[in-house]
């Protein structure tokens, strides 16, 4: 495949708080420049930008030595915490602005969707918009009006055709915009966040079109926050961190690193007190492992997810259980799982258990563990709760498309008879 997209060495920088250099003999000293054809005398001056570090320069770059290229018919995701230069570099290849230093190659038409109302005239109707998009686009007026059934039916609005676009809501602009950037054939397609305004049901409906114009040899560049839709429509990913590219590689591997950003901060593992120690019924360590034996908070909706629990137990006690209980991010209760500590193995007074939670029944979300030595309806002996944070994300299953609805905790297997 011919490689349509190719960035080199792009950095973009910006001036805090101010238009211009600030003073009138920097812009006749930035503009001089300008005209010899050498480079700004102000763009060694700064630092990347991390919102968290209050910086000492007025000057920071939001995004420096960003390279990569983009096959013909790749999709491609482009993910990263909020500030890390993602919008800036779909601007930059959008060609809303210019990069500070560096080249990007392009072949081919670009269609953009990076918020909502790009490209939008807020006067004009939804239907004197279409026209106006693809004009811009470089389409003539015959093509535009071969395209415009596709358009209006896909996206829903046709009752508001002819009103102001001014007038539409958040969700019908977002429908319309990607609906006239999807159907005027680019042969680039470049998508930002703006989708997670949509529904469910017009997620699904852009997630296959986007499918479509892959499969027609169309390019698709793709920035969002829904793990799950990245992978499900992404074959390739680039992880964006403080402007700079972190990764570029297989999705579900780059998905998997942004995802475990943080993974360092152990406060994931549960340890109990040195004071506690000293009790005979106590619960000392408790971590979650994925399954290659590793501490970690973040789990796929496809991975089991194991507990490893030790723990002191006075095994004289008749009727002593260990219960694992799961709760969500508002404290629900999911489930609980109970067994007797009898059946365990004691090894010099301690207890080292494993408990492994089958894949593909924990909805993604938010979660912690309560872990309990009792004995039913007599006695707590320990309990700790709210231990062991975990994140479940979705891997690119058919739930992938309700990512941010409430569709419960537990995904049941069914069988469907018909």
């Amino acid at each position: 495949m011919s490689t349509v997209i190719k960035v080199e060495n792009i950095g973009k920088q910006y001036r805090l708080g101010q238009v211009g250099t600030g003073t009138l003999s920097h812009d006749l000293n930035r503009f001089w420049h300008r005209v010899r054809g050498k480079d700004d005398p102000y763009l060694k001056i700064g630092e990347m930008n991390d919102r968290s570090v209050k910086g000492a320069s007025d000057w920071v770059w939001a995004l420096k030595n960003i390279s990569f290229d983009v096959k013909q018919g790749e999709v491609l995701g482009i993910i990263g915490k909020n500030g890390a230069g993602k919008s800036t570099l779909l601007k930059l290849l959008s060609q809303v602005t210019l990069p500070s230093e560096g080249n990007i190659k392009i072949k081919g038409r670009i269609a953009s969707l990076l918020e909502v109302g790009t490209g939008f005239h807020p006067e004009l109707t939804g239907r004197e918009n279409i026209f106006l998009n693809g004009a811009i686009l470089g389409m003539t007026k015959v093509e535009i009006k071969s395209k415009l059934d596709e358009i209006v039916d896909f996206s829903g609005v046709e009752k508001y055709l002819d009103t102001p676009v001014k007038r539409y809501s958040s969700g019908m602009m977002v429908r319309l915009g990607f609906a006239v950037a999807a159907h005027l054939e680019p042969e680039i397609l470049i998508v930002d966040e703006v989708l997670a305004v949509g529904d469910a049901e017009f997620q699904k409906k852009c997630v296959g079109k986007m499918k479509d114009v892959s499969s027609a040899g169309r390019t698709v560049l793709f920035v969002s926050h829904q793990m799950g839709i990245i992978n499900q429509l992404c074959d390739r990913a680039i992880l964006l961190k403080a402007g700079n590219i972190f990764a570029d590689g297989a999705t579900k591997k780059i998905v998997d690193q942004y995802l475990n950003l943080d993974g360092n901060d152990a406060q994931f593992i549960y340890t109990c007190t040195p004071e506690n120690l000293k009790k005979e019924n106590v619960i000392t360590e408790v971590r979650p492992l994925n399954l290659k034996g590793e501490d970690t908070s973040n789990f796929s909706f496809e991975e089991s997810i194991s507990m490893q629990i030790v723990f002191k137990a006075n095994s004289q006690i008749s009727g002593l259980k260990l219960g694992v209980a799961l709760t969500d991010n508002v404290q629900n209760r999911v489930f609980t799982v109970v067994k007797d500590v009898a059946e365990f193995k004691k090894i010099n007074n301690t207890y080292n258990q494993k408990v492994i939670f089958q894949p593909g029944m924990i909805a993604p979300n938010n979660y912690s563990f309560i872990i309990a030595l009792f004995v039913p309806g007599k006695q707590n002996y320990e309990v700790v709760e709210n231990v062991c944070p975990i994140k479940i994300h979705d891997d690119g299953s058919k739930l992938a498309l309700f990512e941010g609805q409430n569709y419960g905790s537990l995904i049941m297997k069914e069988i469907w008879e018909l």
